[in-house]
């Protein structure tokens, strides 16, 4: 071990926002988690699909939390707009703290600004090309939330986009972790948005076979490891983390939520959109984000699973978790309350995880009854919320091509 490696800066969570379909804060967002409360309901963007609900973010004033710029604004920015500031305030950071050269963004996503694609192709398909909204690109290409958030917040360190599927919020952290190791940037805002609740994304993932088709009971539908579970519910929404390092928070009277210890990313070079069954690519991920985080398997208390609700997907999970920590570690997946966010889920499920390290509180998997026999006797917390101290804890993330995204969290 190299004294670089050795001396390498600590990097803490100082500030979460959230935009989720169980809260439009961190605060309402945490407390529907941990009730086990689902956020799932007939969604009128639906009606008359074969999948006519989702988790959808009810509620949210664009124009309140954005601005006037709002309406130049897809949905996916909105969201991230919100959180950005959000996060923020609770880290209680400014221009007044930072250099703004030093302070960068990347946030992840999946899809991008979905619904402007959808609604510009019916203007010129129905009205003709002189129609279609002059701003639909910069509205909707996939960078333009981190671009939205640094101009938002005058920011001018780097601003990145990344996209790994479902992966994507994780991989954004893994990013920011990087860049503040290297002292490339003082303050990181990393995190997820999407807004991908339209008719083509629903039907698209239902001829896929994917989305759950439980729709006489919405809010039950998602029920990750639960043997009744036949598929996602498709969610949307934004976290941000503010990311520091650890001594120039302590200088400033900040302690944090969490450490972001660890992360590891890997490709299942297996299929497009299965796992691979054995979990290889997986493991490998999880294996170099304990590494990375000087962490070992048997310290770990909690997994947030990336489980979405599907039996394949789901299963070759479990097996992965009993596989490295045996069948005594915690185990959730708030995707029961939040349903599936894709490219914010990893950012969404990283800030609960975060605060399961603050509180010493582990959200039950909403929709949780009993497992199948498919799946091995891990420890899935359900029922309630569980009160234990997490010193470590781990956040997993998984998408379409193979992609696999892990980070570590420990107590601040």
């Amino acid at each position: 071990m190299t004294d670089h490696v050795r001396e390498r800066p600590e990097v803490v969570v100082t500030g979460i926002g959230m935009v989720t379909p169980v809260g439009l804060t961190t605060g309402t967002s945490w407390r529907a988690a941990c009730a086990g409360h689902s956020g799932a309901a007939a969604d009128p963007r639906l009606a008359g699909l074969g999948v006519s609900f989702s988790c959808a973010v009810s509620g949210f004033d664009a124009e309140r939390e954005c601005g006037a710029e709002a309406r130049r604004m897809d949905p996916f920015t909105r969201f991230a707009v919100a959180a950005a500031r959000a996060a923020v305030a609770d880290a209680a950071v400014s221009e007044r703290t930072w250099d703004s050269s030093r302070v960068g963004v990347v946030l992840g996503t999946a899809v991008g600004g979905q619904q402007t694609w959808e609604e510009q192709g019916h203007r010129m398909a129905e009205r003709g090309q002189r129609a279609v909204n002059p701003l639909t690109v910069p509205k909707a290409i996939g960078n333009i939330a981190a671009g939205t958030v640094a101009l938002d917040l005058g920011l001018h360190g780097p601003s990145f986009a990344v996209s790994t599927a479902c992966a994507s919020g994780t991989t954004a952290l893994g990013l920011a972790l990087d860049l503040l190791r290297a002292g490339r940037c003082d303050v990181v805002l990393a995190g997820g948005t999407e807004a991908t609740v339209t008719p083509l994304v629903s039907t698209a993932f239902d001829r896929l076979k994917a989305l759950s088709r439980q729709g006489d009971d919405p809010a039950g539908a998602s029920r990750p490891f639960d043997a009744r579970r036949d598929g996602f519910v498709l969610g949307e929404g934004a976290a941000v983390l503010v990311l520091e390092r650890a001594g120039a928070a302590r200088a400033r009277g900040r302690r944090g939520y969490a450490r972001l210890l660890g992360y590891g990313a890997s490709s299942d070079a297996h299929h497009l959109t299965a796992p691979d069954p054995d979990g290889h690519g997986a493991r490998l991920a999880l294996r170099q984000a304990l590494a990375d985080g000087r962490v070992d398997a048997a310290d770990v208390a909690l997994v947030n699973a990336h489980a979405t609700s599907t039996p394949q997907g789901d299963a070759v999970e479990a097996r992965l978790i009993a596989g490295v920590f045996g069948t005594g570690t915690a185990v959730t997946s708030t995707k029961g309350a939040t349903g599936h966010m894709l490219g914010a889920a990893g950012a969404v499920e990283a800030a609960f995880t975060a605060l399961s390290v603050h509180h010493g509180v582990i959200p039950p998997t909403a929709n949780f009854e009993a497992a199948g026999p498919e799946l091995p006797g891990i420890d899935i917390v359900h029922g309630a919320a569980r009160h234990t101290p997490v010193p470590y804890a781990v956040s997993n993330s998984f998408g379409f091509g193979g992609q696999n995204a892990v980070v570590v969290l420990g107590s601040a």
